[in-house]
């Protein structure tokens, strides 16, 4: 195992190891980085030997904090492909883990944000500790959530999806769990303790008796006690509508939630919350998958991304000029535009 690879592979016990190796870059996901756990997971499902997968990331800020951003904002200023051919890649591989056919556990310690979420919370053994923080951000960046995000978005209870969508807010725990993006609490210090119980699995029953018995109740989390002012604002219709409830609800958490909105991205606000909606319809992650790489591939040629991360991560000065800039000026026409088909581009999962 060369320790400089961006993904380490290795077998203990009957447990393949798949550790996200980028520590300085809060293990960032790299095309090669998505061929590479691809490659592995066909692997690990074809050899007898394997009872499980266990993925997790390498320092102790995180298992990933997504997607190359820096590369995605160099290639769409020079006007190359290399990320419409990474979020290809990268939504097969999402598409992969939640077909896999035998237990794979998420390690979500730390930092777990974008393809973060994407090679995780597809997964049926997702592991939150008290350090975890979850999140679909896009929206703060000029993009809409991807890698699935809006399929499980749109499968939370009441409109905790909807909320969690637009504003790009991290949840810890206990969050993460009632919204459906992780199954079972487990210390961090347990962890290690943790795989090398796993790597004494010979069966999926082991695997899940196994995690049964390190999980604990999370930490008591915060969003069951604002679901009522959350499920009425953001039933809404329209962004705008929301935010109107929103700043109008008495509620200070709304009010911040509403300051939040107010200061991104008015068109991936607006496509976000159709992308959310329309994933609630489609059902199927194929198809959602499908839907969110046509969103991708027109947000990828637009203005608000570049200027996103141009404001965030590039000059880092967080005023972003987006245009439009106002919520009224972004048509309905702009928005189903995001939602075309591609033709010959199409990634064309649900048909596989």
């Amino acid at each position: 195992m060369n320790e400089d690879e961006p993904v380490l592979l290795h077998t203990e016990g009957r447990v393949m190891r798949i550790t996200l190796n980028r520590p300085r870059a809060l293990n960032a996901l790299t095309h090669t980085m998505v061929r590479g756990i691809g490659e592995a997971l066909a692997l690990a499902a074809e050899d007898d030997t394997v009872t499980a997968v266990v993925i997790g990331g390498a320092g102790e800020r995180g298992l990933c904090a997504g997607g190359d951003i820096r590369s995605i904002y160099e290639d769409a200023r020079a006007g190359r492909r290399g990320s419409v051919d990474f979020w290809r890649d990268e939504y097969r591989l999402n598409a992969q883990i939640a077909r896999f056919p035998k237990p794979y556990v998420a390690l979500m310690d730390g930092i777990v944000m974008g393809g973060g979420v994407g090679v995780s919370a597809h997964g049926d053994v997702r592991i939150v500790t008290e350090r975890s923080r979850v999140a679909m951000p896009e929206t703060g960046i000029g993009f809409v959530p991807d890698v699935g995000g809006t399929h499980l978005l749109a499968a939370a209870p009441g409109e905790l999806g909807t909320h969690l969508a637009l504003t790009g807010r991290a949840v810890h725990a206990a969050d993460a769990i009632l919204c459906g993006l992780a199954d079972h609490f487990v210390p961090s210090q347990h962890l290690a303790g943790l795989t090398a119980a796993l790597s004494r699995s010979t069966t999926p029953a082991d695997v899940a008796d196994t995690v049964r018995r390190y999980a604990t109740g999370a930490p008591e989390g915060e969003l069951a006690a604002h679901r009522e002012w959350i499920d009425d604002c953001y039933a809404a219709d329209t962004v705008e509508e929301i935010i109107d409830r929103l700043m109008n609800s008495g509620e200070p958490a709304a009010k911040e939630a509403a300051a939040t909105l107010l200061s991104l991205s008015p068109t991936a606000l607006k496509v976000t919350l159709a992308a959310v909606r329309r994933a609630g319809r489609l059902g199927g992650l194929e198809s959602v998958l499908d839907q969110e790489f046509r969103v991708s591939c027109r947000a990828f040629t637009g203005h608000d991304l570049v200027e996103g991360v141009r404001a965030r991560i590039i000059d880092k000065d967080h005023t972003p000029r987006w245009d439009p800039a106002e919520l009224a000026d972004v048509t309905a026409a702009e928005v189903t535009r995001h939602f075309e088909p591609l033709g010959e581009q199409e990634l064309g999962l649900a048909s596989d």
